[in-house]
């Protein structure tokens, strides 16, 4: 079974995961866009070390380049379809509590975003 995945989408129309990932050199997106691959295609049974629990309903997609550890943050939503909410370059042991609020603002606001019936 083949998963979606989608961006989150600011009011705006911008895609913070799309501008992360384009905003990292070629190989390093090559390496983050596999790992987003493979979550499509794999869904909830991406196993550790591809996929990690964060905290609650969110997640995280792990690959690393080089001494980069680049991390994707995303959740599925109430239509069983995977967001991809905040991307970053993780460069401590644990992922920087801001890092994982910004996710968690960005999922509350796509989970309202539903529910007034605007996916």
């Amino acid at each position: 079974m083949t998963w979606t995945v989608d961006f989150y989408e600011e009011q705006e129309g911008s895609a913070p995961v799309e501008e992360f990932l384009e905003s990292l050199p070629r190989k390093h997106k090559a390496k983050a866009v596999a790992i987003v691959k493979l979550l499509e295609e794999q869904g909830t049974s991406l196993p550790f070390p591809y996929s990690s629990q964060v905290r609650g309903r969110l997640r995280e997609l792990r690959t690393r380049f080089a001494k980069d550890r680049i991390r994707i943050l995303y959740f599925a939503d109430s239509r069983r379809w995977f967001i991809l909410l905040h991307g970053t370059i993780k460069r401590s042991e644990k992922l920087a509590e801001a890092d994982i609020r910004m996710a968690e603002e960005r999922m509350q606001k796509h989970e309202q975003k539903l529910k007034r019936g605007k996916p």
